[in-house]
């Protein structure tokens, strides 16, 4: 991800378990891609919450990887790129549509650098 953009987009959410496979692999062939030709979006990075330890005033906690389970993080250069008419094209194409039904808890969040 470079470090030029203003804003970041992030998008959450959990996935059904029989159809995990699949949607990362139309994420990561598909959905990301035709979201990269979008213009003004910069780049893309996807990550997936996991458990672990963390050390606070001299004491080890478990936590336990939270919901939703996936993240992808948009960093693009402004809000308007989110309602573009090459961004609305670019979230129907290929089999995104098939496979958004089968998400949840989706979250969506946009941050700006200051």
């Amino acid at each position: 991800m470079s470090q030029t953009g203003s804003y970041v987009f992030i998008v959450s959410m959990d996935v059904d378990p029989a159809q995990e496979d699949l949607f990362n692999e139309v994420y990561d062939t598909e959905h990301i891609p035709f979201l990269m030709e979008v213009p003004g979006v910069l780049g893309c990075r996807r990550m997936k919450t996991v458990p672990f330890q963390v050390s606070i005033g001299g004491v080890v906690m478990d936590q336990p990887a939270k919901s939703p389970a996936y993240t992808a993080i948009y960093e693009i250069e402004n809000p308007q790129v989110l309602t573009s008419p090459a961004w609305i094209e670019a979230v129907e194409r290929g089999r995104w549509p098939s496979i958004r039904p089968h998400t949840s808890n989706r979250q969506h969040a946009l941050y700006k650098s200051h």
